[in-house]
């Protein structure tokens, strides 16, 4: 489903979004300079009440698996939304810019990078095929301490755990 577009106006991409609950009338895509690979390709910004450019989101760019189409791909996100707006952008024929379609947040096996699953679902597949969870794998902070029913496991006895913390 369309929900915007964005034209090249003296270069630079602008345009606006609107749904049932939300409108921006304002955004635009401003390019992120970064050699990283993985960086994205745009910022999502959009003008504030203030009238000054604000980051609500980034996309970044991607590849149809079965026709080669490139396009964009990414979130757009505020604490005034309820819930992140997943969005791609396609080209458009008509103009020099991008067409702002709404994407349901699933599983897409004819997008490249699997834009779009959630946490929840490749948890769920992990542990369907008997894996470890990402959060388990490596996060970064070490191993969990609570088992399967909420209980203490992997420590040595209730000394372990620092009581002295007060918050």
């Amino acid at each position: 489903m369309n929900i915007g577009e964005l034209r090249n106006v003296n270069g630079r991409l602008m345009g606006s979004i609107a749904t049932r609950t939300i409108d921006l009338p304002r955004i635009g895509l401003r390019p992120v300079e970064n050699d990283n690979p993985r960086a994205p390709k745009y910022e999502v910004v959009a003008l504030n009440v203030a009238r000054r450019w604000v980051q609500i989101g980034a996309v970044w760019e991607a590849v149809m698996k079965r026709t080669g189409e490139v396009f964009l791909a990414g979130t757009i996100d505020d604490p005034s939304l309820p819930e992140a707006l997943p969005v791609a952008l396609f080209p458009a024929t008509d103009f020099d810019g991008y067409m702002v379609a709404w994407r349901r947040d699933t599983m897409r096996s004819d997008i490249g990078g699997g834009f779009g699953a959630s946490n929840y679902d490749r948890e769920q597949g992990e542990r369907s095929r008997g894996g470890n969870t990402r959060d388990q794998q490596d996060s970064g902070f070490g191993e969990s301490t609570a088992g399967v029913g909420g209980e203490l496991v992997g420590a040595d006895g209730p000394g372990d755990l620092d009581d002295d913390m007060p918050f």
